[in-house]
């Protein structure tokens, strides 16, 4: 097996993750234009088809090795499950939350995710991590601004599909370290458009026009954000990335503004500004830990 390099370059896997997200947040809005029409396993199932098209054709121009003799294939499983049960919980949720409330549950994920990295991967966390993820949090809350307190059921699936999300984003970290992203995004998405079309007896309809042009566009946008995410945890520590994650909501805004005219009000700006001040944090507290880690390793190689 052609063995995958796991290299650590934080500022670019935090560019790439940061992409990536943009076009997640570009996805959320087409799902939301298209749930309207359509169940969510039929919208998920078109993505996860266009997806194993392109890569499939991309890993036999490759020659990538089968997914079938990787040390990491039950985590690969693993992962599909909880990306599964991720969307399936958070678009159910949001039948009886409000944007604000589901937004603010959801983005627990971050978090989550540092501390998984600590368990798991054994990561370092340091200071400037922990203030971007508590800093792009807070700023969430602000943006969200959830006026009540959101219905017990509800609120637990989003809290779950967000700690969903955080463990898929930990085995993304595990299993790239032998498995190319072609590989992962394959399996992946294969896995996850099986479990989507057994509920096809009972939800299928039949695309018109737009809705098969907003379904394709979908699976292309979200091929190109996996592989961009992907890339980003190759390249990054997963502790390192998961406040990088806030940056959607950025994009949720810019994404709404530009196709249904939505204004965000002042508080979302507020909270905006303080995402964006804690990524600037996280890339000023990487970019000085590379510097340092350059440093010490010139005084090795002198000695």
């Amino acid at each position: 097996m052609t063995a995958v390099r796991h290299l650590n370059k934080p500022l670019t896997g935090i560019a790439l993750a940061s992409a990536g997200y943009s076009c997640f947040a570009l996805q959320d809005a087409i799902v939301k234009w298209l749930v309207t029409d359509y169940e969510v396993p039929q919208i998920l199932f078109m993505r996860s088809a266009v997806i194993v098209l392109v890569t499939g054709i991309l890993l036999r121009i490759y020659r990538h090795p089968s997914i079938l003799k990787s040390p990491h294939r039950g985590t690969v499983v693993l992962r599909a499950a909880l990306m599964l049960g991720a969307w399936l919980l958070f678009y159910n949720a949001a039948k009886y939350l409000g944007l604000a409330e589901l937004t603010t549950l959801y983005f627990s994920a971050p978090i989550i995710t540092v501390f998984l990295s600590i368990l798991v991967l054994k990561e370092t966390v340091g200071t400037g991590r922990w203030i971007a993820c508590a800093g792009g949090f807070v700023g969430v809350i602000i943006a969200a601004n959830p006026t009540h307190s959101p219905n017990l059921i509800p609120a637990a699936m989003c809290i779950v599909a967000g700690f969903c999300w955080a463990w898929s984003t930990i085995l993304i970290r595990i299993t790239s370290r032998s498995e190319s992203t072609l590989t992962q995004m394959y399996a992946t998405s294969l896995l996850f458009g099986i479990a989507c079309a057994a509920s096809f007896p009972w939800i299928w309809k039949t695309p018109d026009l737009q809705g098969w042009a907003l379904m394709l566009g979908l699976g292309a946008v979200a091929t190109i954000g996996q592989f961009l995410l992907y890339e980003g945890f190759r390249l990054a520590p997963a502790s390192a990335l998961a406040p990088v994650e806030y940056t959607g909501l950025i994009w949720a805004f810019v994404y709404g503004y530009a196709i249904w005219a939505e204004v965000p009000a002042s508080n979302v700006f507020v909270g905006a500004v303080l995402i964006v001040v804690s990524s600037l944090i996280l890339v000023a507290f990487e970019h000085h830990g590379s510097k340092r880690l350059k440093r010490s390793a010139a005084a090795q190689e002198t000695i």
